[in-house]
């Protein structure tokens, strides 16, 4: 009776828990695209343009934003595809063809190929850009970076660009801000690795700071908010944002783990459990072992690709989430300080980091109190900046 009474609670505490899940059936939390009537009052009349994936989704039965505009009548004209793909189905890094949705026949442009926003011609019949993608709030997720290039886009079109806000799951302000030398697709604007922003107030950050190439609020930027969420407020999504970040666990550790990435090591790209293992072909890395292989869904070139790894196994590590640097410093380590060996894709570490400054800390022996501490300065006024765009109570208030 006891147990009862104790998974009893613990039922009624996560039911009461603001921003549990919708998914689960709460009906505390209303993401911005759940707010259908504000949404389709914002967009009668107009001729629709979506950016959107597999995460655009809505209500219990997590209809797609799609569908149910079409069956509310708006003129949606073309769905632009960020990183993989409308249906989130390809690699990392794999180019996004143009195509047709298969449902609806609505045409599908590609904006992670060729073109990394919507050019002039495209957007010639379109009157507003909806964006409406779950981020995972980390500075090297590319969904934000395409939301930056379509602003730009829309600045330059005079189109209206509104973004269909979602609670943030990975909602902390840490690692170093991203120099304006190492700006690229995985780190577009000066902001930290993660930016403790939803998207919506990050949209609307990069329109107020300048950091479009268009200007100073050049954007015509509408935001629809989420109802019935606060910042610290715990989020799951109940569908995974990308091939590999397949849950909740994966998620938390994707800021942490994703260094490994310009490494030799793989981080389980190839299993049913990504970002929740690290290893390589060599014993001496640990007991827990696995083998990448091609797996289609989650990835079919993964780093190590049928060879036996040795590591550690993360699927069950205690992590709150947030970026620590215990990893990538236990595995420096492991390599016997071999600088060369272990990052193997300096350049890409810079990059992912935002720095060349935080690869230099390790190779110098610093510890993670050391380097975080250096981080210090600039989080503080980036805290300061964060505070003018939240369009949601802070932690703790």
């Amino acid at each position: 009776m006891e147990k009862i009474r104790i998974v009893i609670c613990l039922i009624i505490l996560l039911w009461n828990t603001p921003g549990f899940c919708s998914a689960q059936g709460s009906t505390q939390l209303k993401v911005g695209a759940e707010r259908i009537e504000v949404v389709t009052r914002l967009l009668k009349d107009k001729r629709v343009g979506l950016v959107v994936n597999q995460t655009s989704c809505l209500g219990e039965q997590q209809q797609h934003l799609l569908d149910v505009l079409l069956e509310r009548g708006i003129d949606v004209r073309c769905v632009f595809a960020p990183e993989h793909g409308f249906r989130g189905t390809a690699d990392a890094g794999e180019k996004v063809k143009d195509s047709k949705d298969i449902k609806t026949g609505i045409p599908i442009a590609s904006i992670y190929g060729k073109h990394k926003s919507p050019t002039a011609s495209q957007l010639k019949d379109i009157d507003v850009v909806v964006f409406d993608i779950q981020d995972v709030g980390t500075r090297f997720y590319t969904y934000i970076s395409t939301m930056h290039y379509v602003m730009e886009s829309c600045a330059e079109n005079k189109k209206q660009f509104i973004v269909l806000d979602r609670p943030n799951p990975n909602d902390f302000v840490d690692g170093p801000i991203r120099q304006d030398k190492f700006k690229s697709f995985v780190g577009v604007d000066p902001i930290p690795l993660l930016h403790g922003l939803t998207v919506g107030e990050l949209a609307w950050m990069i329109n107020e700071e300048g950091w479009l190439k268009t200007g100073k609020k050049s954007c015509n930027l509408h935001i629809v908010k989420v109802e019935n969420w606060k910042h610290g407020d715990p989020y799951w999504l109940p569908i995974k944002p990308s091939p590999n970040l397949p849950n909740d666990q994966a998620i938390r550790l994707y800021p942490s783990l994703c260094f490994f990435e310009a490494t030799p090591f793989s981080i389980g790209r190839g299993t049913y459990h990504p970002f929740q293992m690290i290893g390589y072909p060599d014993e001496k890395y640990g007991d827990y072992t696995f083998t990448p292989v091609s797996l289609p869904g989650f990835d079919t070139n993964p780093l190590q690709k049928d060879k036996l790894c040795y590591g550690i196994n993360l699927q069950e590590y205690p992590f709150e989430g947030g970026l620590t640097l215990r990893f990538v410093l236990d595995f420096y380590q492991k390599t016997g300080k071999n600088t060369d060996f272990f990052f193997s894709r300096a350049k890409w570490f810079d990059l992912l980091a935002g720095t060349d400054k935080l690869r230099q800390q390790i190779i110098d022996g610093l510890t993670e109190e050391e380097i975080k501490a250096s981080w210090q300065e600039e989080l503080k006024a980036y805290k300061e900046m964060r505070k003018k765009y939240l369009l949601y109570p802070d932690y703790n208030e």
